[in-house]
């Protein structure tokens, strides 16, 4: 495993990514704090892209617990058929629907503890609402950032809650609110697990990685 970059480096590197992209944004489709949930949901295991094709017409007629109510189990199963696992999202969007109708006022809580007791909702996910919606500095490690924590040594882990706690306790706190963000956009377009593209990156030469492409 890449040894842990030291703070000055990590400044620098985070400097460079908001020179480029001042104010980074998520990629799912959505209207309020509810559509963003469910979005952020169905993306498990799935593109943003794919999941954006079938919730933007979805969206469009439902965007609160209780018009997924309404539109009924059956009706968001179809709605929602090309996103992998879609049986099993479409039972838990339901059932998370219900209990925001009964026990939030229809409302999303923005508690991790009560966004992480809704079916289908694990730390990941409402990392991502509490950081997008709530403006929390929440991080979300996904596999984006997983892999360029270790490859980078910005923040390294063997797993996703050390890695998650390497970026709390050693990227600046200006940097936090948005870390995640241009964290995952880096490791999408620039720093992919196969051949990354090391000539197009604004960090290589801060960057350990041995094996960097021409």
């Amino acid at each position: 495993m890449v040894k842990q970059l030291d703070y000055q480096t990590i400044k620098e590197i985070f400097t460079r990514f908001q020179a480029s992209e001042p104010e980074p944004q998520g990629e799912l489709f959505h209207t309020n704090a509810y559509t963003l949930l469910v979005a952020v949901a169905l993306s498990a295991q799935a593109t943003d892209a794919g999941v954006n094709k079938a919730t933007r017409p979805l969206f469009a007629k439902v965007d609160t617990p209780q018009k997924m109510l309404d539109l009924g189990l059956e009706a968001l199963t179809e709605a929602i058929k090309t996103i992998g696992l879609f049986r099993n999202k479409a039972k838990n969007v339901m059932k998370m629907a219900e209990i925001l109708v009964a026990d939030y006022g229809g409302e999303v809580p923005s508690s991790r503890a009560a966004l992480q007791s809704l079916p289908g909702v694990g730390r990941k996910t409402a990392n991502v609402v509490l950081n997008m919606w709530f403006h929390m500095p929440a991080q979300a490690v996904d596999t984006h950032i997983f892999r360029i924590g270790n490859r980078t040594g910005i923040c390294p882990g063997k797993n996703v809650d050390i890695v998650e706690r390497a970026i709390e306790d050693h990227i600046p706190a200006e940097f936090q609110q948005h870390a995640h963000h241009w964290l995952i956009l880096h490791g999408r377009y620039i720093c992919i697990a196969r051949k990354p593209k090391c000539g197009n990156c604004v960090i290589r030469d801060l960057c350990p990685y041995e094996d960097k492409t021409i």
